[in-house]
């Protein structure tokens, strides 16, 4: 899929910033392109959604195999259970609800959909990869279905939808959130998490910067580029959260990416000078959640 002009905004303002490694599966490199209107940031000559699937299919992708395999991945399953916490107590306080429905789309093998199941939310879980979901009923015993079902679910039927770190894996990004916007109940909320190319990891990592995971990640944002994306479905001005842990992660792949060999202190240290540049502006922080709003007073957009 090569694109001429800009596949969320329809710019002919766009041109090639970044070259970036696949350095999870295949070695090949994957231009990255800017829309200087929108702002946008796209990965170009990815495959579309029937052949794009070979590129997960690696042991070291924790979102699939939830593998402790070396120091990053269990480093990220000890902070896990504490931002599982988080996850759950953001979604109570922007809803207001101690229970709801929730919709937890690319849930992955089902560990933030098990907390809120155990908190007493009633949780469908939505999943592309089989193994992921064969995970999640081994783990939890929580089943998650295929994610075409997203587009035969009943509309209004959910408080809240949650997407962590799934958006920038989308290829058809308007039509998915308007569909987002059909099914939340009026008044729900909608919470989106991706990796935030602005923040002051990312210009110090340059093509190196590990949440750019092409080809994997389709598109990469800035806040004003993924505000603009959803507001144009109907949403509301979102509230801005930070994922304060995400710019250690990050940085601890990162290095490895440019140095071939990681370097904790040099990514700890980094991944803290990019928070402090996010303490006064949280659309700085490495990872961002967004959080929008349904106008109570609407059905559909």
């Amino acid at each position: 899929m090569h694109y001429s002009s800009c596949p969320l905004c329809g710019s002919t303002r766009v041109g090639e910033v970044l070259k970036v490694k696949d350095h999870t599966v295949s070695g090949e490199y994957f231009p990255v392109w800017h829309c200087s209107d929108c702002t946008v940031r796209f990965t170009q000559d990815v495959p579309d959604e029937a052949g794009i699937g070979r590129y997960y299919q690696s042991s070291g992708y924790i979102s699939h195999s939830d593998t402790e395999k070396g120091l990053v991945n269990w480093l990220y399953h000890r902070v896990r259970q504490f931002t599982l916490g988080n996850k759950r107590r953001l979604v109570q306080r922007h809803t207001g609800l101690a229970g709801g429905c929730l919709l937890d789309v690319g849930c992955g093998t089902g560990a933030f959909a098990h907390t809120m199941v155990k908190a007493g939310w009633s949780v469908t879980g939505l999943e592309p990869d089989a193994a992921a979901r064969a995970k999640a009923t081994a783990l939890y015993g929580f089943r998650p279905q295929e994610a075409g079902v997203l587009f035969s679910l009943v509309p209004g039927s959910y408080d809240v939808i949650t997407l962590w770190h799934v958006m920038e894996h989308v290829h058809q990004q308007e039509a998915y959130v308007r569909r987002l916007y059909e099914l939340l109940a009026p008044g729900g909320k909608l919470i989106i998490a991706v990796p935030n190319y602005t923040a002051a990891d990312a210009g110090y990592y340059k093509e190196s910067w590990a949440a750019y995971d092409v080809p994997r990640h389709l598109f990469h944002y800035s806040p004003v580029a993924m505000t603009r994306l959803v507001q144009k479905a109907g949403f509301s001005d979102p509230v801005l959260r930070p994922m304060w842990f995400d710019s250690f992660y990050i940085a601890m792949l990162s290095e490895k990416y440019r140095h071939g060999r990681g370097n904790l202190i040099r990514a700890v240290w980094n991944g803290f000078r990019s928070n402090l540049v996010a303490l006064g502006n949280k659309g700085r922080c490495s990872s961002v959640i967004y959080v929008f709003g349904k106008d109570r007073r609407k059905t559909s957009n």
